[in-house]
């Protein structure tokens, strides 16, 4: 089998890329439907948010004789997410979109929830964000597998995101023993 070499009309892209400058890195070969992957990530963008404010609540109201390993922990985690609702707003910018910050809506677009717990009741709190991690680590596997190709960019994102997740949900673990 004879090998194909690389060619690419440098030309045609030079053009494409002055007539289309208002697009920005929405280009031809851009296989999504940009609105429908802001949307997306909007979602994304409440879901990172509501973590965060979920693991900085429990970081705080924590107490008891683990307090300083989980709530460290519970810091640590919320930092993250906050990191990743600002990559995911970043991203919604970037395809022409407005992040949506509305705290109205917040709750409802993200794929898990906002729930607080008795200052000592650690497990139940470690419990709670090792669920919302299963849900966001299964979310984020379907928005990658729907990404596919067509946003390599948007897909590389998630993967990312995702990796930390994983990672999270196996800290919470080791700190439930299980």
């Amino acid at each position: 089998m004879a090998e194909s070499s690389f060619s690419i009309d440098v030309a045609a892209i030079r053009e494409r890329a002055r007539t289309k400058m208002t697009d920005g890195p929405v280009t031809a070969g851009y296989g999504r439907s940009a609105e429908e992957v802001v949307g997306v990530l909007n979602d994304v963008l409440a879901t990172e948010i509501v973590c965060w404010m979920r693991y900085a609540q429990h970081a705080i109201s924590a107490t008891g004789i683990d307090r300083a390993q989980v709530s460290a922990e519970f810091a640590e985690h919320a930092d993250e997410e906050r990191g990743h609702a600002m990559r995911a707003a970043e991203r919604i910018s970037q395809l022409g979109g407005e992040p949506d910050f509305d705290p109205k809506t917040l709750a409802e677009r993200s794929h898990t929830t906002y729930r607080t717990f008795d200052e000592n009741d650690l497990k139940s709190m470690l419990e709670e964000n090792l669920v919302a991690e299963r849900i966001v680590i299964e979310s984020y596997q379907e928005i990658i597998r729907w990404l596919g190709d067509g946003d390599v960019t948007t897909r590389r994102l998630m993967e990312h995101i995702l990796a930390e997740e994983e990672e999270h949900a196996d800290d919470i673990m080791d700190l439930l023993g299980i």
